[in-house]
């Protein structure tokens, strides 16, 4: 009889459960972080195991890459997709543990993407690059509002960039407001730094595939953000249609309509953080770029608000980009902008 096990998994240890096709429970027992204690348990029904549910946290690397190595058909559950029933008055990691093994035996188990071990790590240093970015914007952002607000002044970031930390403490009479300056512009020379020896130790090494050099013909995206868009995606076989694919991008309106009228919202995290970021900024810079997009973000501007504008534009490059990768065609503006 076939069985089905579902891993609850935390940051020191985690909860195993094992069914059969008849629900029965066979096994449910909570394990220490060690890849030998979890195989030791699983050893039993590793015969007529059909397959290992655990959950995406941020962990789960050397779980699921130690049983995939075994033998072992892993399934990554998006934690973010599974709903359970909300009449339920209590749960545990016990039952958490049993909901997955059995969403896995049902066949309706939502499924992340398991990326492929070997290119994690060139990956997860973009993301670290992307970190340092929204960093350096924050210093960057912090000592404008202390520029207006104290002097009346205002500089551009790319001005702000330039500056020495003598330069930036000349800028305030102050000498509490001045030696702030100081310690602002020194975190921004030092993140720009991380972030150039992040793109000499990636670009060299890193080739875009073949499949996604044609990113670059699209206006608003360079090196930089189609690495990201290639590494973030893995397969683009993977999405069924363009919808699919701008929605795990996080380009598409998350509410419930009802009646013609707004009821809330839905799961607006569902899908990946790091391509919505990527889009964005494409977005951004195809306004300064592209004439088509800036005049399909003057009109969208003129109805609602300039984020909402931005993000609609990401919306029309996100699907732009999947028939480009799926078909592997040039990048026409004539057909996203009519």
């Amino acid at each position: 009889m076939r069985t089905y096990a579902g891993i609850d998994l935390h940051s020191s240890n985690c909860y195993l459960a094992v069914i059969d096709e008849e629900h029965r429970r066979l096994f449910s027992k909570r394990l220490p972080n060690s890849l030998d204690h979890i195989l030791s348990a699983l050893q039993p029904f590793k015969e007529e195991l059909s397959g290992v549910a655990v959950e995406s946290t941020y962990n789960w690397y050397w779980l699921v890459d130690g049983l995939q190595e075994k033998g072992y058909r892993m399934h990554l559950a998006n934690p973010s997709a599974i709903r359970q029933y909300e009449g339920l008055k209590h749960t545990d990691d016990q039952w958490d543990a049993f909901w997955l093994a059995q969403l896995l035996q049902l066949g309706i188990l939502p499924q992340g993407y398991i990326y492929p071990k070997a290119e994690r790590p060139t990956r997860d240093l973009l993301r670290r690059r992307l970190l340092f970015v929204r960093h350096r914007t924050a210093h960057i952002l912090s000592l404008q509002s202390m520029l207006d607000r104290c002097g009346g002044r205002r500089l551009s970031a790319n001005k702000l960039q330039q500056l020495s930390p003598s330069d930036a403490e000349a800028l305030f009479s102050d000498t509490q407001l001045g030696f702030t300056a100081r310690c602002q512009v020194e975190a921004i020379g030092f993140l720009t730094q991380q972030i150039r020896s992040i793109e000499k130790a990636i670009l060299p090494k890193v080739k875009l595939r073949p499949e996604f050099v044609i990113l670059l013909t699209i206006p608003g995206i360079g090196k930089i953000l189609a690495l990201t868009i290639m590494l973030e995606v893995g397969d683009i076989g993977r999405f069924a249609k363009a919808g699919n694919y701008a929605s795990y991008c996080r380009c598409v309106k998350s509410q419930k309509i009802s009646n013609a009228k707004k009821k809330g919202e839905g799961n607006r995290k569902n899908g990946n953080r790091y391509l919505s970021w990527a889009y964005v900024e494409a977005a951004n810079f195809a306004v300064r770029y592209s004439p088509r997009a800036k005049a399909f973000h003057q009109r969208k501007c003129a109805k609602t608000k300039k984020v909402v504008a931005i993000k609609a534009l990401a919306n029309k490059l996100a699907r732009a980009s999947f028939y480009i990768l799926r078909d592997q065609c040039a990048f026409d503006e004539k057909r996203l902008y009519g």
